[in-house]
Order: structure tokens, then sequence, then C-alpha cells
């Protein structure tokens, strides 16, 4: 007999239903489509929500589109915890947002997910249930091939490997929120590259800033994919977006945003598809998906040169995310044990 599940907003859903990626309202939809695109802001996709009683933690919540995640869920809401590298940075920003939200529940926790001590220390710390986790924090394009503390090439350990450790370490706090949600954002620079299983730290191949940006961005999907496949018995769902161009200290390694200005988006539009993922009823039921411009992206059979959007095959295959999910466990052993 299937299990069945209860969401964040008490809707209900089998095991089997997520697993598919069929929802209660449409069996077998596929290319998820919502009211939202591509101009839709965070407010407008989370207008009527209500997170009165809901933990959230949004990592890099105190810059780029991380602010306008916990604005948003912050004006729906949710107690909401700042998990920054930089906490001395982002207390002026947490209370300009408790200012401008009128809502007091916001706090900043130090977090650094290049040095799994650091989250070892996160989790360690955190009790009671957790309803929405949102991995939003990241580097991109690091010109040189640089080493976290435990010696895994930077852009793979902070933007995937530590938001996998904590997401482990924290999976008591979800399952305890019945009906948790996960979101994992990436970028279509995962088109760059898959998961390189046979030299993740790049001994071998040469380094190259994207194709490690890339490869770590795969790798966050491939976590959403993880997640639903592992943890669905305990209610827990997660899906993965790409939030598109915007112009952020992400660049800084880049010189800046080079995407035309016709597909640029502000802030608050490149929050909209996480805050969609996070917390709206429109993707009850729904995991292990891919997302960009608030509506389910397509499947690719070559990269555009373009890049104007889609998915590789890769980085939502379930056998490459039962083997990252297995390689990663060896790599954090320890973490939430």
């Amino acid at each position: 007999m299937a299990s069945t599940m209860t969401n964040i907003f008490g809707a209900t859903s089998t095991t089997e239903e997520v697993l598919s990626g069929t929802d209660l309202r449409g069996k077998g939809i596929l290319g998820l489509t919502t009211p939202f695109g591509f101009h839709s802001t965070a407010t407008e996709v989370a207008a009527g929500v209500d997170l009165t009683g809901k933990r959230v933690i949004v990592t890099g919540g105190a810059a780029g589109i991380g602010i306008e995640t916990v604005r948003t869920l912050a004006l729906a809401g949710a107690e909401i915890t700042l998990a920054v590298r930089r906490p001395d940075a982002a207390r002026p920003v947490a209370e300009e947002l408790r200012q401008a939200t009128g809502n007091a529940a916001l706090e900043v926790r130090p977090l650094d997910l290049s040095d799994l001590r650091s989250v070892q220390s996160f989790v360690d710390d955190w009790t009671g249930p957790l309803h929405i986790l949102v991995n939003n924090a990241g580097i991109m394009a690091v010109p040189e091939l640089e080493k976290t503390p435990q010696g895994f090439e930077r852009q793979f350990g902070t933007n995937y490997l530590g938001h996998f450790a904590l997401a482990l370490g924290l999976h008591r706090a979800l399952a305890a929120a019945n009906g948790a949600r996960v979101v994992s954002v990436s970028s279509i620079a995962h088109l760059f590259s898959p998961v390189i299983f046979d030299d993740l730290g790049f001994d071998f191949v040469p380094y190259t800033p994207f194709g490690a940006y890339g490869q770590s961005k795969s790798a966050a999907m491939l976590l959403s994919v993880g997640i639903t496949r592992k943890w669905a018995e305990d209610g827990i769902l997660s899906n993965s977006l790409n939030p598109g161009a915007i112009a952020t200290g992400l660049q800084k390694h880049t010189g800046g945003l080079k995407t035309p200005v016709e597909r640029r988006k502000t802030p608050e539009q490149g929050a909209a598809t996480s805050v969609l993922l996070a917390a709206s009823p429109l993707l009850e039921g729904i995991s292990g998906r891919y997302f960009e411009d608030c509506n389910e992206a397509e499947l690719l059979t070559k990269r555009p040169a373009d890049l104007t959007g889609g998915y590789a095959a890769y980085a939502l295959d379930t056998e490459n995310a039962d083997r990252l999910w297995d390689v990663s466990l060896q790599l954090v052993r320890g973490i939430g044990e």
C-alpha cells in the first residue's frame, strides 16, 4: 500500500506520486506550468501564501537574490535564519529586512559552506523542525583551481557538497516538519559540465572556471533528485532551479554580467522561482524537477549556443543522482551522525 504524506500547506500525496513526478490535481503531468513567467516577481508568486509558524533557512540570505527570497518569505510570516559566511555584514541587512517586512523573526547564523566543520557546527546548533531549506549561496567561475579546507575543489565544495552536508545534517529536522521542501539553486551553466565522477577535483582534467561551476550546478540538481529518491518517505520534497541572469556579486570573477539586457532580471524577478519552489501551493506533490522562469524547464538534446534555457538529461538522471549521493556520503562522513 502506498504511504501518504502531508505537506506544509496541509495537502496530501502518496510516495509513488512524488517519485513519479505527479501531483494530486493532474496525474502524469509533464512540463508543469504555472501562471507566472520570466517577468514575475517573488512577491507576485507568494501572493496569498501564509507561512506563519513555518521555519526557514536561506543560505546566502544577505546578498543577491537571497535578500529578496528572505524578504518575500518574511512577508508571508515565516521565521527565517539567514545562514551566511560573514555574519557581521549580514546583520545590518537582516535588520533592514525586519524593518521593511515587520517580521522580527529573522536571525543571522554563521555558515561557511566551503568548510565542513562550519556545516557541522551549524547543524549541531539547530533544534526543532525545519519546514523550508533554500540552498541559495554559491560562488561562480573561480579563476584558478582552489581547494576547500577539506581538500575539495572550491566550487564543488561550496555550491554542492556543503549544501549536501547541510541537508544531510538537517534531515531529522526536515522530516519532523511533515512535508518539508528543499530548494536547490542551480544555473543554466549546468550545461557546461556533468558531474565528472572519476575526477571531481580536477586532478587530471584541466581546470576551467566554468567547467567547475557547471559541474557544481549539475550536482545541485542531482541533490534534489537524490532527496526525492531517498527522503520521499519522510515527506520531504525537493526541486532545483535556474534563477536567470541577475547582476549580483556572483559575477565578481567574470567582470560583471554579460547577458544581453533584454534577458536580464531584477533581483525581485530572480528570486521568483526560488520562492515558487519554496512556498507556492502550485508545487504540492512535485519533486525531483528543474524549473526556470517559474515553470518546469524543457529537456535538451544539445547545449544551445545562446544558453536561453532548458536542462541536460545528465543533471536529472536517477542513476547519476544515486551515484553522487553515495560518493557524497563518503566525502562528508560524520556530518549529522
